[in-house]
């Protein structure tokens, strides 16, 4: 019997029972591989470090992303285009994205180059700090070790920027004006805008109406930053006008904001399209995180045993995992990945894995997906912003392939562990990031229980100061949990187009 190339783990384990055969495409000929604590994982990913032991934020920003699809077993499916349901070419998003996105977007390399003039800019934050969460631990009374990476240190407060300013920058090189976008939050819109301003590029963002009415000081920082912003529905475009016509008091969805910004960009030789999250060019700059963190994590001589994100698009959620899904690949570590979303936006653990739109008006490129249908549309009261309706084509790949796992939790359980997180740590978490620290502490707390010494590594993607509304709400006892209609998304799934690829 021949010996297997990858160790028994629950990770190889999960591989070989959904991709029979997955031992060779990996490895080929390759030796055994034992799953150990790598002690000098900087060389394995392309980064020097400037820090001695132990120096954990020391690192040197790395000089490329890294690109998952280089490593996966099985590819994942290719988007299609919306008319003719055949795999896209870079011709059919030249209307939208500048080139080098296009060739990013497509890409089987596995390492990108990070241009100078945009590593430039990342010098005003980055590295971002990874700290451990010693005063919540004493308060849980856990064994484990809970560590964050905090994205919150960037001038827009989030980790959006890692890619704003890539995609503002590409556009700039190839002498684009204008670029359009759409935000939920106002994390991403807020990202874009900063990195226009830095290129001399005019920008145009359509905001969820809900959103734009609860948070205005996010349609206020955007303008400081010389972005124009539109609620969205709105009456600029034909997608926004016939929505209104239909229902006048629609609190929109990002679904029908990227419809709209999409429409204009489509309509419009001088302008392009950004997007902040989904995409694989999006998650690809996001890799910055993951790259960081297993720097900053063998300065500290840690491997993490479970590693927590947030997941609404999936680019933070992506950012952190992918550069270590490829340290399990190559058998260096093997730690469970959970993703959490909102019960209130269910995508990966309620929604079906199929190709479907990323906007709601269907002008965008089909993509295989975990969705709730193009036409779902959220509880505008959900406090969070992970309110879309897929999750990004990578991360539905990759858990499909079952490198990683999810689970719901609804925003009370979020609000709460927030408070916990605030009030022993200092930072004021962004609603979004709040779903990590809940399911992080779900987890500490079961080490309480089996006494374990976990290493527990979460994401923290932003902070909440523009999002203080929905504490008071919490604090005032008016946050409610949501139970999403089945029947809403079942009409919804109803709707998504029958692809035979």
């Amino acid at each position: 019997m021949a010996t297997a190339l990858l160790p028994s783990s629950p990770f190889s384990d999960r591989l070989r029972r959904s991709f029979p055969g997955v031992e060779r495409s990996l490895l080929g000929s390759a030796p055994s591989l034992k799953f150990t604590v790598h002690k000098n994982l900087s060389h394995a990913h392309g980064l020097r470090t400037r820090a001695v032991y132990g120096d954990v934020n020391k690192v040197e920003i790395p000089r490329q992303w890294y690109n998952v699809v280089a490593d996966l077993p099985i590819k994942p499916p290719p988007a299609l285009h919306p008319k003719t349901h055949k795999p896209l070419k870079h011709e059919d998003l030249s209307p939208l994205f500048p080139d080098e996105l296009i060739r990013q977007e497509l890409s089987d390399d596995r390492f990108i180059p990070i241009p100078d003039e945009v590593i430039d800019i990342y010098k005003l934050w980055r590295p971002t700090p990874l700290i451990r969460a010693k005063r919540l631990e004493k308060l849980l009374g856990t064994p484990a070790k809970i560590y964050y990476k905090y994205e919150g240190t960037s001038p827009a407060g989030s980790h959006k920027p890692n890619t704003a300013v890539p995609q503002a920058w590409y556009n700039a090189q190839q002498g684009v004006k204008n670029v359009v976008t759409e935000t939920g939050a106002g994390q991403w819109g807020s990202s874009l805008a900063f990195a226009c301003s830095l290129f001399g590029l005019n920008c145009e963002v359509w905001q969820v109406r809900a959103s734009y009415d609860q948070k205005p000081y996010r349609k206020l920082m955007m303008q400081t930053w010389g972005a124009q912003v539109h609620p969205s529905p709105s009456s600029v475009t034909n997608t926004g006008r016939k929505i209104l016509q239909e229902d006048p008091s629609s609190p929109g969805s990002l679904g029908i904001a990227i419809s709209e910004a999409v429409e204009v960009a489509a309509t419009h030789e001088d302008t392009k399209y950004c997007l902040g999250s989904v995409l694989n060019h999006v998650l690809l700059h996001q890799t910055l995180i993951g790259e960081e963190c297993l720097s900053q994590l063998e300065a500290l001589g840690e491997t993490p045993d479970v590693i927590i994100g947030c997941t609404g698009g999936g680019s933070n959620f992506g950012g952190l995992t992918f550069p270590f899904i490829r340290e399990m690949l190559k058998g260096r570590m093997d730690p469970l990945i959970r993703a959490v979303e909102p019960a209130a936006c269910p995508s990966l653990t309620e929604g079906v894995y199929t190709y479907d739109y990323g906007d709601t008006a269907g002008m965008t490129p089909l993509m295989k997906m975990h969705t709730l249908g193009h036409d779902f549309v959220p509880d505008p009261i959900h406090a969070g912003g992970l309110r879309y309706h897929g999750m990004a084509p990578l991360i539905s790949h990759v858990y499909e392939m079952g490198f990683m796992e999810a689970i719901a939790i609804p925003q009370t359980e979020c609000f709460q562990a927030a408070l916990q997180f605030a009030r022993t740590e200092g930072l004021i978490p962004a609603p979004e990031p709040t779903h990590a620290i809940a399911a992080a502490i779900r987890e500490a707390l079961h080490c309480k229980d089996t006494g374990e010494e976990k290493v527990i590594l979460m994401a923290m993607c932003g902070h909440g100061h523009f999002d203080l509304a929905a504490y008071e709400k919490y604090l005032q006892g008016n946050m409610v949990d949501l139970s999403h209609s089945n029947e809403k998304v079942q009409a919804s799934l109803a709707a998504i187009p029958h692809i035979v690829p």
